[in-house]
């Protein structure tokens, strides 16, 4: 899976508005790079110049559930969205996951005020009325953004000639953040890799020095990425211990990126590895491609369900490339209902007419879309659909599918 963040982008109203009509450039460029190798976008929020994005590989798609998406504007006393978070909420096989990409007050003497911003974002993850546990209580929560903490007391000299030698640890302690979680219980649940690259900001434009200008802004660490597990309960010594469900997070890699020059930040990565087991492994649907052709013209879609699935007349299937960007990035679809031809014991079928599928050498997936979940809940596996006819003779005469 990819988590993308970006902050400050273009949010001129012009650029809003052609983002709004179409895939904004950015979006789009991530597909371009990330679908070739399986990557679906399956769900993005967008506020100003915040944007977040949530990648996952298309084996995945059944078993992540989109909950919410939300935007916590904090500029101009909570009115302006300059400034605030982007929140993506949801299950993950089973496990609670929120997302969160924001952008905190700049300058140096605003500490406090991005520490309020925390806690404000923080406390605005609620879902009330839908049925989805307080965001502290999620398996995992993934925090990062252009935070915007600083680093106390060093004078500019000391700091870039820290910086120049790569003495990185001599600055940890003046880091703002770093700071602030000594003495705030909550952020000092929120883990971070060590710092181990150079300061991400500010640099002149187009360059690997830092700041030029007569501001001379001093370095700082202001491009963070957190991550906090769920509190295990603790466990009564007079009871049986039971056995949590096994998710782990651990950070592979923490590193900055000197080489992209078009900002006055450096981008940050991580890399994880996260270990579970399920609490669902099996998909409410289950599609299957390979059903009997009723008429040369229509192409059976067989499908089961779980007993405790609650369809919609809304919910489709689409069938898409390999390949796909997104979930409405089909190449026919069809209403469930609408097209049903046969219901029992569990088991439908639906037909798509052959004149909405295209004549190529490609491989298909299809895809239930729950109206209900505003999720995929059943994928196939690849298939082929012959060119021509799809109805082939075999040697005794009798028509076979080709698919």
């Amino acid at each position: 899976m990819y988590v993308i963040g970006l902050q400050e982008m273009n949010c001129g109203i012009m650029s809003l508005l052609s983002d709004t009509a179409f895939e904004d450039p950015w979006s789009s460029f991530f597909m371009d790079v990330l679908s070739p190798l399986s990557f679906v976008k399956v769900s993005s929020v967008r506020m100003q110049g915040l944007l977040l994005l949530f990648f996952a590989k298309h084996q995945h798609l059944p078993f992540v559930q989109i909950l919410s998406t939300k935007s916590t504007p904090t500029g101009l006393f909570g009115y302006w969205g300059n400034k605030g978070g982007v929140n993506i909420c949801l299950k993950l096989y089973g496990y609670y996951v929120s997302i969160i990409n924001c952008h905190l007050p700049p300058h140096m003497a605003n500490n406090d005020q991005r520490l309020e911003h925390f806690d404000r974002i923080l406390e605005m993850q609620n879902f009330e009325g839908q049925d989805i546990p307080n965001i502290l209580d999620h398996d995992l929560i993934l925090w990062f953004g252009d935070m915007n903490f600083r680093i106390d007391d060093f004078g500019l000299h000391f700091v870039r000639e820290s910086i120049r030698n790569q003495r990185y640890s001599d600055l940890w302690e003046k880091d703002q953040l770093s700071i602030a979680k000594r003495h705030d219980p909550l952020l000092r649940e929120f883990q971070e890799g060590p710092l181990l690259f150079p300061p991400t900001y500010k640099f002149d434009k187009n360059s690997n020095n830092y700041d030029t200008s007569e501001k001379k802004r001093k370095p700082a660490w202001t491009d963070r990425i957190l991550w906090r597990s769920k509190r295990q309960p603790r466990a009564d010594p007079h009871a049986q211990r039971l056995l949590a469900p096994h998710f782990c997070l651990s950070l592979r890699s923490y590193v900055s990126h000197m080489k992209y020059c078009i900002s006055d930040h450096k981008p940050v990565t991580s890399t994880f590895d996260l270990e579970l087991k399920p609490l669902v492994s099996a998909p409410v649907i289950t599609l299957i491609p390979e059903g009997l052709w009723t008429v040369e013209n229509d192409m059976l879609i067989s499908y089961s369900l779980t007993p405790d699935f609650l369809s919609s007349p809304w919910d489709w299937i689409g069938l898409y490339k390999v390949g796909l960007r997104h979930i409405n990035d089909y190449v026919s679809y069809v209403w469930v209902r609408d097209n049903q031809v046969s219901f029992s014991d569990g088991l439908s079928q639906v037909y798509f007419n052959t004149s909405d599928i295209p004549e190529t050498e490609d491989q298909f997936l299809l895809c239930y879309y729950s109206n209900n979940l505003h999720s995929v809940v059943g994928i196939s596996k690849p298939f082929k659909i012959q060119p021509g006819s799809f109805l082939a003779q075999d040697p005794l005469g009798e028509a076979q599918p080709h698919i």
